[in-house]
């Protein structure tokens, strides 16, 4: 592949999506199911011809219609981004093939079906265009997009407990992007210009640049349901459909904190200070004791994982006190550790809680409901759902050698090496918290039914592909070697190269 045509690739990732939205809008309902699963193939085929273009040609920029910087629209994709829309476009297919098995289901199941599509694709499309977009300003568009797309799935089923989360997700949505909106406005009030690269160099750290960097991030934590901005999350993840929640859960809060982390490092980096980095990782270690401790307490399974996603996310902002404290000046040892623990432990995340999600879907199939005291005996009946459950926590806990050891290992690294071994304990108690809840669950899968219970039929489908996921978060610790040489592609930090032998100080 020539350079010109990864490039050209770029605003098929966007384009795609949306278009499929809007075709199967305009299709009988029976045929939106086949529409969207092949638009999702072409949109993973899309994503891995661009992620293998950024490989071997480097990052990628397209300005949209010629026009460049500062007037035109510019998309970006390097190893980072291309990451994050691999990760999406892998477990947004078999999240498809797993709705496609779900809507066919008795009139029972059916709530949603003839929208489902058109949400689904549309707000991959918005993901997609958050990653790619190197505009402030086309960013807040691309977030309400998918927000908007993601609050519409939520209520889908229509149910009083969605309507009234979802009521309370979309308030969360519109808090978060009114802040993001004003502290761009008083960044471009301040510099008079909106693309990422130009506002880096134009920032100056005065304190309205400072109020403006509190606002978008303040935010942008609404949206990712750092705590304590984690009220909505539970409700919404909880009260949707199987395949919403692992929709909402794997994959949309990842775009926010993509967000975060990408205006980090490479536009806020010379305006962010050491108590900066220690205030967010606070948050995270709050997050991780906090959702974790609420997961053990939950007596539904859904509200279990989706408790258990707040104490997730904080594991990831344990990322950025660990990059920040080298902004003095200079490289440092740890900071490629921290970077790729941080960005594994979203990937494992969005692997093994999609998983976890689609796996109780055909649990609450199978036994009518999803309370933990009806999982009982069901590793016999259903093992297939519970090996994927299984491999799904064994990711969440950390253990070799899953995609979230190798999350969780270059973290405490990164914390050792760099001094702050504080955040050690952190990461140990939470996959401590983590492991109680996850064996809480495989503890009622193995416990012998009382009585006989009678299971309705589940199409082989669904649980098939849970497994799959569930084999994913554990095979990307089986082969990091790949993802490390696309994170690496324009990374803001390296690997020490290591000295030579015999040479000098």
């Amino acid at each position: 592949m020539n350079p010109d045509t990864a490039e050209n690739l770029l605003p098929a990732l966007i384009i795609v999506p949306i278009l499929g939205a809007l075709i199967a809008f305009a299709m009988p309902a029976r045929w939106r199911g086949p529409c969207g699963l092949l638009v999702s193939a072409a949109t993973l085929a899309a994503a891995v011809l661009a992620a293998w273009g950024v490989a071997a040609h480097g990052s990628q920029r397209h300005a949209l219609g010629g026009w460049d910087a500062p007037l035109g629209i510019g998309l970006y994709l390097d190893g980072l981004s291309a990451v994050f829309v691999l990760m999406t476009a892998s477990v947004g297919l078999l999240i498809g093939l797993y709705a496609r098995a779900f809507y066919a289901q008795p009139a029972e199941q059916k709530a949603g079906n003839t929208l489902f599509w058109p949400l689904w694709l549309f707000l991959w499309g918005g993901m997609n265009g958050l990653f790619l977009s190197a505009d402030l300003f086309n960013l807040y568009v691309v977030i309400e997009v998918a927000g908007l797309a993601a609050v519409a799935l939520a209520i889908l089923s229509g149910k009083p407990p969605a309507l009234v989360a979802g009521l309370r997700y979309l308030l969360a949505a519109i808090v978060g992007s009114m802040a993001y909106l004003m502290g761009v406005a008083l960044i471009y009030a301040e510099t008079g210009v909106l693309d990422l690269k130009l506002v880096a160099e134009a920032l100056d750290g005065g304190p309205t640049v400072r109020v403006a960097i509190g606002l978008m991030l303040a935010g942008l934590m609404v949206k990712t349901a750092l705590f304590p901005l984690h009220f909505w999350l539970p409700g919404a993840h909880s009260s949707a459909q199987p395949p919403v929640s692992a929709i909402l859960s794997a994959l949309v809060v990842k775009t926010t904190f993509y967000l975060i982390l990408r205006l980090w490092v490479d536009v806020f980096e010379g305006s962010l200070t050491y108590a900066a980095g220690q205030a967010l990782g606070a948050l995270g270690a709050a997050a991780v004791i906090w959702g974790s401790y609420q997961a053990l307490r939950q007596k539904r399974l859904k509200l279990v994982i989706a408790h258990s996603t707040v104490g997730q996310i904080g594991f990831m902002f344990l990322l950025f006190p660990l990059i920040t404290v080298a902004y003095d000046g200079g490289q440092a040892p740890w900071l490629a550790h921290a970077w790729t623990g941080g960005i594994y432990q979203a990937l494992a995340h969005g692997f093994a809680k999609a998983a976890m999600f689609l796996a109780v879907g055909v649990y609450v199939l199978a036994v009518g409901n999803d309370e933990k005291d009806s999982m009982v005996d069901l590793v016999a009946r259903l093992p297939m759902t519970t090996f994927a459950l299984a491999l799904a926590g064994i990711s969440l806990i950390g253990l070799p050698p899953s995609g979230g050891f190798v999350a969780k290992w270059m973290l405490l690294k990164a914390a050792f090496a760099s001094g702050q071994w504080w955040w050690a304990p952190v990461v140990v108690m939470g996959s401590f918290l983590t492991a109680g809840y996850v064996f809480m669950i495989l503890r009622q899968a193995f416990a012998p039914a009382k009585e006989a219970i009678q299971l309705r039929p589940v199409p082989r489908m669904m649980a098939v592909t849970a497994l799959l996921l569930g084999v994913g978060s554990i095979l990307i610790g089986f082969r990091a070697e790949e993802v490390l040489h696309l994170l690496d592609v324009d990374a803001p930090f390296e690997e020490p190269a290591e000295p030579e032998e015999g040479a000098g100080p």
